[in-house]
């Protein structure tokens, strides 16, 4: 399989969490191309002390700042590794692009080179999270702040592919974000989208409120990216202050030091269900492309994970089972 493309130059811990991440990957059998400063990178290959074959780089001497305007970035910085990085999987040289850097200028750059599927007006962010059942996938978690009903129907038919041709989750239960499990429920987009997913062809299991997302009630939950963001946000805040809670705790007394090593292993497992680098990126649905974007405080674990990740879904050749298009279908039967 062709290499994975991955900005180097991308996150808060860049360059050198991202290198290592690579060469994580690549111990595991990924062949993957850094994308960035040639001599930056090279640098902080060298430092990896990575003998294998398995780890490329290309240059892009330029770098898209987080702070930019996608549409400023793209236009002042065509070599920036983003660009190149995605310039590489549209002419067939990457399998997939994996960036930990500005997910306004990875989307608008991916739409504006790869292109948009046929039936999708705007591509989603979804993110695979544990629940009680296994796994789930939110959508969209960052790629459209403001949204319409008909874009949430779109992020619903991406979600439910997603499901059933990388994850074999045949027929997969849709969900909608919402704050109440009543129909009449929500602002307008909410009720909208509701009438519209109920009419839909899909396993539209109706409302989902974010307490019952961890419990596995649906495969796919479809929200506006801006709703989408603050909840994986918000979830991995809680992750991250009950496990101080949890450390203070146990270390307080002698005795609470003995329960809390008898509980390790099971606080690590729940741990890992939690962790966002666990399950490496978001992919970006829609696009005619295999693009992942990871968390922008991504270290080398997660970075490796996106790759994985990216690895699943070239080596299912989602992107190319895709380019034909969506068909969103509804029926006349609907409420």
């Amino acid at each position: 399989m062709k290499p994975i493309a991955l900005d180097a130059m991308g996150g808060d811990n860049a360059p050198a969490e991202i290198v290592s991440g690579a060469v994580l990957a690549a111990q595991r059998g990924i062949a993957v191309a850094l994308v960035g400063q040639a001599e930056v990178v090279l640098s902080h290959l060298k430092e990896t002390s990575y003998q294998g074959n398995l780890v490329a780089v290309v240059d892009a001497p330029q770098v898209a700042d987080s702070e930019e305007a996608p549409v400023k970035a793209m236009r002042n910085k065509p070599q920036s590794s983003i660009a190149v990085g995605i310039g590489l999987v549209k002419k067939g040289d990457a399998s997939a692009f994996v960036s930990a850097g500005s997910t306004g200028v990875v989307v608008a750059t991916a739409i504006l080179d790869l292109g948009k599927m046929k039936g999708v007006d705007r591509p989603a962010l979804g993110i695979i999270y544990g629940t009680r059942n296994g796994h789930a996938l939110l959508l969209d978690v960052g790629a459209n702040a403001d949204t319409r009903p008909d874009y949430l129907l779109q992020f619903a038919f991406l979600g439910n592919l997603y499901m059933e041709l990388v994850l074999g989750r045949k027929q997969p239960r849709i969900g909608l974000l919402n704050n109440g499990e009543e129909k009449s429920k929500g602002n307008q987009l909410t009720r909208t989208s509701y009438s519209l997913l109920r009419s839909s062809t899909l396993n539209f299991i109706g409302n989902v409120e974010s307490k019952d997302l961890f419990r596995g009630v649906a495969d796919v939950v479809v929200t506006d990216g801006f709703t989408g963001n603050m909840v994986i946000k918000a979830n991995e805040g809680f992750g991250e202050s009950l496990f101080w809670h949890l450390s203070n705790t146990f270390n307080s007394r002698w005795n609470l030091r003995l329960l809390g090593l008898l509980l390790r292993p099971t606080l690590n497992a729940f741990k890992l269900n939690m962790d966002y680098r666990e399950y490496g990126g978001a992919p970006l649905l829609g696009v005619r492309g295999n693009v992942i974007v990871a968390h922008g405080r991504s270290r080398a674990q997660a970075i490796c994970s996106a790759l994985l990740q990216a690895q699943q879904i070239a080596s299912q050749g989602l992107a190319e089972i895709l380019k034909g298009g969506i068909a969103v279908n509804v029926t006349t039967t609907g409420d």
